[in-house]
């Protein structure tokens, strides 16, 4: 192992600062490769430590040019630097002005962390830890600042000067071909939440009137000639800011809020208070270059980032460690909120697959953390689906436990009582326990403990006494240096469905009581529910609604998933009937294929199915979602030990055949039907009508007759939206229908210039389960229109191969390891952050087959052996490896 490998940060080591910013004053003199930095601070001693002792500035990347306590230049012996920062060893009383000088290089700081240069535009990024990248600053989550920013540029090149708060001031400077603008943020924030833009930008300008009758501005910057795709951004927004107030309460503070779209950028979206930067493939959209997932994307990610404003700035978390505390809770937000934007079946459905596609992976491999983590080497590495998608999953627990009406008051109790503070996990779940009354310690363990818990549900039925009784087990596997683990209190909402198809009421017996009388909160290793008055051949419905991100394990038959297909009222739960039974028909159809045999399937599947597809009754979202066969990825997790991808994909690949073999005259039947004229609409109905007619033809891709599979490419010829245009591209490539090589020479050629439309080609042709794939893939990359420096072409090309192509990622030879091993190698002497995301690939590498196994260790190894690496990218080589 490389001995780069970071020493560990730990919760328990966790101490208040012994120092503390009031107010900061920063100045800038911008110039692309010399830039000049004064920070001004209001340094006060800490009342609550003793003994404040040496004050220390974090730094990194700086060239220092003086220090000053009250306008006296410190000597170089008053202080010391290093490559972490500088420390002031004797501080010469408890309060103080603190002035620090320092020059800064945008233009080559390809790391995209800090300031820094993308595209003639001054950007910043400084979450989690790059302030100090910008300036000497104490730059940790608990200290919290009055911010006023003054910024000087050259007019041309930067005609716009952007910074959080309101602009209080601003002008030409007199004499040269400069000016200037000043921004006061009066909400005390961390380091994290600076932001500052300056360049050449266009603007889309809307106002919204708040509750309390306050007009706010509102700016969304983006290249000039783009203003025309902002549109759907800015409709976005204020439908979140509408729903914060009336959902949440939560009215906007400030006299304006802006947003800025650039095109380097390391993460999707970032809070900074007042002034949003986002990607902006998660801003710019048109029906000829945007999908309707796009549209989804952009609602969701505006809302996610303005929700931050109060779930995130206006209270911050202490540390690091409680990062849960703002992403579980927003995304939590954010769900709700795109559930009533949209169809709340089909959103919480698409929640649930994302979480087992991308967090429970995470659970069951080396890199499982805790929601709140006990201990990390690089904090940038902990923005994982742990963090955000488990944690906004416990806050939906929470709910059901407590109940709607005492979460409402722990929220508002919440945002009264910590407001302007950095709060922790422990804060918060404190004003549940007061709201609800309620000893939630138990609850804690969600938060402490890694690992998806499993979930056995058995069942023993009495006819005479027509009583029905429900075993109920749960444990948790051992994680990374969590081997025991105790009960978590897991909220289990159940029904009961009849043989006619009708609920069937619950009736526990004794004293048991159900919440909302369908939840039993499971907080044992062993409990039994007995239900009375069930009738015979009564079906369980289990885990309704995902009540918990749990592994559910039961004995339902074929039959009963079947039946539950059909009749079960819970949306949820009869979408999981029809995945449970494909996903058992993919486990055991791998197994054939790994024992040389031919798969055999079940025609109840096809029944059902067809049943549901067809039932106009339905959202026709839904009715998509029902042809979407299980993920190979999560097939894969089910498979558990010795996992042959390429086994996987065939099963996969036959049960969609044969699908397709059955049911192709009424899929056809149906794609005609659901083909419209009718102008393009981003709307939730249109993008139900077009996924249903989508999804149709990706099983008719696969259909044995030829006149059926010509319907994908008469799609493509026709497609007037990218939706339809990308769906029916996807197809031709990933089936290798004749036309796929025409598909991707015209689209090529339609949309070569536009960059965020092009990251679409790229896509396709990456997580293509043919053979070739990675050649193909190698030579884009060594292409000269390839930018290697762009993080979202990277995350299009490799990061899709990596991470959607199991069989290419995973070909036996170890090729496709060690493709993305050295595309890792390389970026890590760039962006170290993009470089760990892409090492993730390889959290599973434990669980494939032998051969693959000792292949994806070998890349894995090479990594490891590597001088220099990052800290990002040695922490997940080690963790992977421990």
């Amino acid at each position: 192992m490389n001995d780069q490998t970071p020493s560990s940060i730990r919760l328990a080591d966790y101490r208040p600062p012994a120092w503390l910013v009031e107010r900061i004053d920063l100045d800038f003199r911008l110039a692309p490769e010399d830039t000049h930095v004064t920070a001004t601070m209001a340094v006060r001693a800490n009342p609550s430590v003793a003994r404040p002792g040496p004050l220390r500035l974090d730094g990194d990347g700086l060239t220092l040019d003086s220090v000053e306590i009250d306008g006296m230049k410190l000597a170089p012996g008053d202080y010391g630097t290093d490559a972490n920062g500088l420390t002031i060893p004797m501080p010469p009383q408890s309060r103080f002005r603190l002035t620090v000088r320092n020059r800064i290089n945008p233009a080559i700081n390809t790391k995209l962390m800090g300031l820094y240069r993308t595209g003639g535009i001054y950007c910043t990024q400084c979450e989690a830890e790059g302030f100090r990248r910008i300036t000497y600053f104490p730059d940790r989550p608990d200290v919290l600042a009055v911010y006023t920013v003054r910024m000087e540029a050259d007019v041309t090149e930067a005609p716009v000067l952007l910074a959080n708060g309101n602009r209080i001031d601003g002008g030409n400077i007199e004499g040269t071909d400069r000016h200037f603008a000043v921004w006061h943020d009066p909400f005390p924030k961390p380091a994290y939440l600076f932001a500052m833009v300056a360049g050449d930008l266009g603007v889309v300008e809307d106002t919204f009137i708040t509750m309390s009758g306050r007009e706010v501005a509102l700016a969304i910057y983006c290249e000039p000639g783009k203003e025309p795709l902002c549109g759907y951004a800015m409709d976005a927004l204020k439908r979140s800011m509408r729903w914060d107030e009336t959902r949440f309460g939560r009215e906007y503070d400030l006299d304006i809020f802006m947003i800025v779209a650039v095109s380097d950028f390391n993460m999707g979206a970032m809070e900074n208070k007042g002034l949003n930067v986002f990607n902006d493939k998660y801003i710019l959209a048109s029906p000829e270059t945007a999908t309707d997932a796009d549209y989804a994307n952009i609602e969701a990610i505006i809302a996610h980032e303005y929700f931050h404003n109060w779930t995130g700035n206006r209270i911050t978390c202490r540390d690091w460690f409680q990062l849960c505390l703002k992403e579980g809770l927003t995304v939590f937000r954010d769900q709700e909120f795109s559930g009533d934007m949209r169809s709340e079946p089909v959103k919480r459905i698409q929640d649930v697959r994302l979480l087992r596609s991308h967090q429970f992976p995470e659970d069951d491999g080396p890199l499982a953390h805790s929601v709140r983590p006990e201990e990390y080497r690089e904090i940038s590495n902990f923005y994982t689906a742990t963090v955000y998608e488990k944690g906004a999953e416990l806050i939906r627990m929470l709910r059901s436990i407590i109940g709607e009406d005492a979460f409402t008051r722990g929220m508002d109790l919440y945002f009264d009582r910590m407001d302007g503070t950095a709060a922790t996990v422990e804060d918060f779940i404190g004003c549940f326990e007061d709201a609800a009354g309620e000893d939630l310690s138990h609850f804690m363990r969600w938060y402490e403990q890694a690992g998806t818990p499993r979930l056995s549900v058995t069942r023993d039925y009495d006819e005479k006494a027509r009583r029905l009784t429900l075993k109920i087990d749960q444990h948790t596997p051992a994680t990374p240096k969590q081997m025991a683990k105790l009960a978590v209190p897991i909220p289990l909402r159940l029904g009961l469905v009849g043989a006619n198809g009708a609920e069937v009421p619950l009736e526990p017996a004794g004293d048991t009581t159900l919440i909302d009388g369908n939840t039993l909160v499971v907080d044992e290793a062993h409990e039994t529910l007995v239900l009375e008055n069930v009738p015979p051949r009564t079906v369980p419905s289990l885990l309704r609604g995902f009540s918990a991100p749990v592994r559910l394990t039961d004995d339902l038959t074929a039959e009963d998933l079947s039946f539950l297909m059909r009749h079960d009222g819970d949306p949820f739960n009869r979408w999981e009937a029809a995945q449970a039974l494909m996903s058992r028909t993919l486990v055991a159809g791998q197994a054939a294929l790994k024992a040389g045999r031919e798969p055999q399937f079940e025609s109840a599947l096809v029944d059902a199915m067809r049943e549901t597809v067809l039932d106009d009754r339905f959202d026709n979202a839904y009715r998509a979602l029902f042809l979407a066969l299980p993920g190979e990825s999560e097939i894969a997790q089910q498979v558990g030990k010795d996992v042959d991808p390429d086994a996987i994909h065939g099963a996969a690949s036959r049960l969609r055949a044969m699908l397709a073999a059955a049911m192709a005259g009424d899929l056809a039947d149906l794609a005609g039907a659901l083909t419209g004229s009718d102008a393009y609409s981003p709307d939730a109905a249109a993008a139900g009508r077009r996924a249903l007619r989508n999804a149709a033809l990706g099983f008719l891709a696969s259909a044995p007759d030829a006149t059926h599979r010509a319907i994908v490419e008469a799609a493509w010829r026709t497609a007037d939206n990218m939706t339809d245009l990308l769906a029916a591209l996807t197809l031709l490539v990933h089936r290798q229908l004749p036309a796929a090589d025409e598909a991707l020479a015209d689209f090529e050629g339609r949309f070569s210039g536009n960059a965020l439309v092009m990251d679409k080609w790229l896509t396709v042709q990456a997580t293509a389960p043919n053979a070739g794939t990675l050649e193909r893939t190698r030579d884009i990359m060594k292409s000269g229109d390839f930018d290697f420096g762009n993080p979202n072409r990277l995350r299009a090309l490799v990061g899709a191969f990596a991470t959607a192509n199991p069989t290419r990622f995973n070909r036996p030879d170890g090729a496709g390891y060690e493709f993305v091993a050295d595309t890792v190698i390389a970026t890590d002497k760039r962006n170290p952050q993009v470089a760990a995301r892409l090492m993730g690939a390889f959290r599973s590498w434990r669980s494939l087959e032998p051969v693959r196994r000792e292949k994806a260790e070998t890349a894995i190894r090479k990594v490891a052996a590597t001088k220099d690496l990052s800290r990002d990218v040695s922490d997940i080589v080690s963790r992977t490896l421990d």
